[in-house]
């Protein structure tokens, strides 16, 4: 287990250092185009691809740094050039990592790969697992997916939303209900290939930000999959379930906590994308103070100005603290006693909404306007207390690991 510490090695720099520059200077001067057209950038992940950014290898690398600092290093460094080409980069990393965390040896070779495709023909995956009546609340999912023994093929009806990439993927990965008495312990998760007849893009939605990032419904209707297509199997699936209808208490709570650990380990991640749109609007805002002269001299010689820029700063660095924690912890099977990966998640998130208005105030009227890149931050930013669990949601999950009451 590797010690916690502040400084990154040598090879961490390199790695830092190298997608900086691709986020510098691939990233960055597609950003206001990306942004405007609202379409996925293409030529952009396809870049990505070819340097090896774009690849499950690369998160991989980052994903089992002993140290826990890579993914939130790469995801930093990437949502720094732009939030949402960058969500349209590491998207698929959803769905590859819902594969690679439940799925057996043959289907992560088999799908991955097709997720990724390749340098010359990238392709993209979804994970799809909200729905127009449950986002927060998983437990009121009704997507179904219901099993034809003949035929040894899954039947999944309903509808998905809020899905990156949706649609336009290569692979679907598909959350539904299997076992509707036994709640959200009764979900299990589906591969859909390339192609399957009655899986149908819904609405696309035209988003406040992350405008190059592609999200949309995605609509099945009598969408059939081979058995083989469920992840992890059958056997497991049908001994998980046999568990679940015990009903015995304590395996009931083992349940919910082992849940609860698995979405409090991805949360951190997030945060470090927050963290990257925050700095990017702070170094903007920086540079503007330093060379913006009104009544003979820069605006940041300003009190007013020069304390609003040290706060800024001061969140920024605090913030990436709380997820560097909450990394290290999650890679060294440190237990989250206080909710420590919401906590990360929480607090940059509400940094980058925060920062990234703050920016728009010391730019002034130029801040109001898509000239300057501190406009289309702040509307990037409004996303990080939205998904991957609310800010309230988060409150909840703090709350209640604090307390241990079932606090609502």
């Amino acid at each position: 287990m590797a010690e916690f510490t502040m400084e990154l090695n040598d090879d961490q720099k390199q790695v830092r250092d190298w997608i900086h520059g691709f986020a510098a200077d691939v990233i960055r001067p597609a950003a206001a185009e990306w942004d405007e057209r609202e379409e996925t950038p293409w030529p952009v992940i396809q870049e990505a691809a070819k340097v090896g950014i774009y690849s499950l290898d690369f998160y991989a690398q980052q994903f089992f740094d002993p140290t826990g600092l890579g993914v939130p290093m790469a995801m930093e460094e990437l949502f720094w050039g732009d939030a949402g080409i960058a969500l349209s980069i590491v998207g698929t990393g959803l769905a590859a990592i819902g594969v690679l965390a439940n799925g057996t040896e043959e289907q992560i070779g088999t799908w991955i790969p097709q997720m990724y495709g390749t340098p010359d023909d990238v392709k993209v995956a979804a994970f799809c697992s909200s729905e127009p009546d449950a986002g927060s609340d998983v437990g009121a999912m009704r997507t179904r997916a219901v099993y034809d023994q003949a035929a040894d093929e899954w039947v999944l009806n309903g509808t998905k939303t809020w899905a990156t990439n949706g649609g336009i993927a290569n692979v679907h990965i598909v959350v539904a209900v299997v076992d509707p008495e036994l709640g959200t312990k009764g979900h299990a998760s589906f591969i859909v290939p390339p192609g399957t007849p009655g899986l149908s893009q819904g609405q696309k939605f035209k988003k406040h930000g992350i405008r190059a990032s592609h999200t949309a419904e995605v609509v099945l209707e009598d969408v059939r999959v081979p058995g083989s297509c469920l992840l992890g199997g059958k056997e497991k699936l049908d001994e998980r379930l046999a568990r679940a209808r015990e009903k015995a208490k304590a395996g009931g709570e083992r349940v919910k906590n082992a849940a609860m650990a698995t979405f409090e380990a991805s949360r951190p991640a997030v945060g470090a994308m927050a963290v990257g749109t925050a700095r990017a609007a702070y170094e903007v805002a920086l540079d503007y103070a330093k060379t913006r002269t009104q009544f003979g001299r820069p605006i940041i010689d300003n009190q007013g100005v020069a304390f609003q820029l040290a706060d800024m700063r001061t969140q920024i660095d605090a913030a990436r603290l709380l997820v560097w924690r909450a990394s290290w912890m999650a890679i060294a099977g440190k237990p989250f006693t206080a909710a420590e990966g919401s906590m990360s998640k929480l607090y940059a998130s509400e940094v980058a909404k925060k920062v990234t208005a703050q920016a728009v105030q010391i730019l002034g009227g130029n801040g109001f306007t898509r000239e300057y890149p501190v406009e289309r931050m702040h509307r990037d930013a409004a996303i990080y207390t939205i998904f991957e669990g609310t800010s309230e949601i988060q409150r909840l999950v703090i709350a209640r690991t604090l307390s241990g009451m079932p606090i609502r």
